[in-house]
């Protein structure tokens, strides 16, 4: 080889050497700083609901969110801004701001809820809690704020994940809280199995309304591919400057998918609260010849009960478009949680259409019925048993 043809490789070598080099050093870019790290995520819902009991309150009663009869509103408006956690030694945060009728309702007292008045307004803190993983065995989860409950199938709607159904399940708005505010752990055992702990000022408290705590414990089994199994409990005092009398509420999910197109999914709940049932007025006593004036005697406090089961099916009919129907019953033993003793039974059935995958338009048709005239009819004077409402909601998350 001549020095022309020796000068001609090393030139060759040469540029092969350096442009690897600099492709090495594009494709190894340094780690994002944390500040990089952060998304910022929203979700936005509207809808209108007609009831044709056409109530003279313009109110649809035992809802949650979808309360307003003949009425175009904001459902939710909410914006989350969060650096997510995943592997050990991850630090991280998650702030959820609400606006619109979620916030009326969820909204925790001592927070945007006026802890004497009860009263919230539009706006609200749904989430506010820093997460850290902890490196020990698969990673120990810490988080510390205010959180949503891990109770329950359906969950305040939000951009990473939205109901089924449109309106809110009775179990839903009567049976479980809406939010905590403390610390939770939680742990993958296995791939088939992660446990929660978690101890709150209670239910819907930002600032606790007694001296105790409660605290819950969460197990969710996934024994085989298509099947998982959630049990939840909480338990404590709930009652205002009451601290002995625990409320226990007990909470099952079972979620089975047959196929990807038909998945069927079932939740029941069991609430006791302690003492919560006020005694009796005082009544006087018989009468007799050894007693022509009797003491008068009250009853003693009694335990306040409630049970639920929801059944929910949703067919994939295609990409774009599913069909779910729910049906449940809930019994409010002692008129704890609606204000009557009741039993209340509804069937939704809700139609859903993906106009993209940001993008859902949903229409439904729900029916409630309960054994007592609890629903106000267009007079003000009467009511009736039975509830029956049409809705059309959309839907964008990105």
């Amino acid at each position: 080889m001549g020095f022309r043809s020796m000068k001609l490789a090393t030139w060759i070598a040469v540029a092969i050497l350096v442009t690897g080099t600099a492709a090495s050093a594009y494709a190894e870019e340094p780690p994002k700083g944390w500040w990089q790290q952060i998304t910022i995520n929203a979700f936005a819902s509207a809808s209108y609901t007609w009831n044709f009991n056409n109530p003279s309150t313009n109110l649809n009663q035992l809802r949650a969110f979808d309360y307003d009869h003949n009425s175009i509103r904001i459902d939710a408006a909410e914006l989350v801004v969060q650096k997510a956690v995943a592997a050990k030694g991850d630090f991280g945060f998650r702030i959820d701001m609400a606006m619109g009728a979620v916030a009326k309702i969820a909204a925790a007292r001592g927070l945007f809820r006026d802890p004497a008045t009860g009263i919230a307004g539009d706006f609200d803190l749904q989430q506010a809690f820093a997460s850290y993983i902890i490196p020990v065995g698969r990673g120990l989860r810490v988080d510390a704020g205010k959180f949503v409950t891990p109770v329950g199938a359906e969950f305040i709607d939000g951009y990473d994940g939205y109901n089924d159904n449109f309106s809110r399940s009775l179990l839903f708005t009567w049976a479980i809280p809406f939010t905590h505010t403390g610390f939770k752990l939680s742990y993958p055992f296995s791939d088939k199995l992660t446990a929660m702990v978690m101890l709150v000022n209670g239910w819907d408290n930002v600032v606790d309304n007694n001296s105790a705590k409660s605290f819950g414990v969460s197990f969710t089994f996934t024994p085989i591919g298509p099947l998982a199994i959630y049990l939840n409990y909480i338990g404590g005092p709930e009652r205002d400057h009451q601290d002995s009398d625990f409320r226990h509420l007990v909470d099952l999910g079972v979620v089975y998918h047959l196929g990807s197109r038909l998945t069927l999914t079932l939740n029941a709940d069991y609430g006791n609260d302690t003492n919560a049932i006020a005694p009796a007025a005082a009544a006087p006593g018989i009468p007799t010849p050894m007693a022509p004036d009797p003491v008068a005697v009250a009853g003693a406090a009694t335990n306040a009960q409630w049970v639920g089961v929801a059944l929910y099916v949703r067919v994939q009919a295609s990409k774009r478009f599913a069909a779910i129907a729910r049906g449940e019953i809930f019994w409010d033993l002692d008129g704890f949680r609606t204000g009557v003793q009741q039993r209340i039974m509804e069937l939704t059935l809700t139609p859903e259409l993906k106009i993209t995958d940001a993008l859902v338009l949903r229409g439904e048709l729900r029916i409630d019925q309960s054994d007592q005239g609890v629903f106000t009819r267009s007079d003000g004077a009467t009511t009736r048993k039975y509830q029956p409402t049409i809705a059309l909601n959309a839907l964008y998350a990105f």
